[in-house]
């Protein structure tokens, strides 16, 4: 039976560029892999984008209403037509900015482990600027075989782990819970005690 991974971690941990390298790993070994992340990502529209600036087309853009294991079943079935070969077999799902997915998208994602057998690592933050988890990573927390976090550190050189919304005027409290970094705000991944003393201010 395979597994459904979770490695989450504050903004700039590398998620993303680990999900880029665990392709590569993959595809290095002749083994074929499918990319995905939600539609609520408009970041780099349907390509993963890394901070270091590695980017490459995701296969799957998702929808909130788009059922994962059945989506995925045809992405499958299109590839076995297109040739005949072990090795257009499914190996290994990866998802970026897993937090975006709906819990139902996420019961799919372990049905796809466990009844598909093919292995499922989803990367994401777990909680928003206001400390409360997404959905997506609530129930990925709740169902995952593992969980991994990845590590960044704060201005003060502690380990981050809150994500601090900035706009203008400094740290932001209140607003959507999804606001896409670069549309007019920007994010800061900040430890315990900076996050606590900057909205104390």
């Amino acid at each position: 039976m395979s597994k459904l991974f979770f490695r989450y971690g504050a903004m700039n941990s590398g998620k993303s560029t680990s999900m880029l390298q665990v392709a590569h790993n993959y595809e290095e070994r002749g083994q074929h892999v499918l990319l995905m992340k939600p539609a609520k990502d408009t970041k780099g529209d349907d390509q993963i984008v890394s901070r270091l600036g590695v980017a490459r087309p995701a296969d799957l853009v998702l929808l909130p209403d788009q059922d994962l294991r059945a989506t995925l079943h045809a992405l499958s079935h299109a590839l076995s037509e297109q040739q005949d070969s072990e090795q257009q077999r499914v190996a290994c799902l990866l998802i970026d900015e897993a937090q975006f997915l709906t819990p139902e998208q996420v019961d799919q994602a372990l049905a796809i482990a466990v009844l598909d057998d093919i292995p499922v690592v989803a990367f994401g933050i777990r909680t928003d600027f206001r400390t409360r988890a997404f959905p997506g990573s609530r129930r990925l927390m709740e169902v995952a075989h593992s969980l991994q976090e990845m590590k960044t550190i704060c201005r003060c050189g502690k380990k981050a782990i809150f994500n601090a919304r900035l706009g203008d005027a400094g740290i932001v409290r209140e607003g959507e819970q999804v606001v896409i970094d670069g549309d007019n705000v920007r994010y800061e991944a900040l430890c315990g005690r900076c996050y606590l003393e900057a909205t104390a201010s």
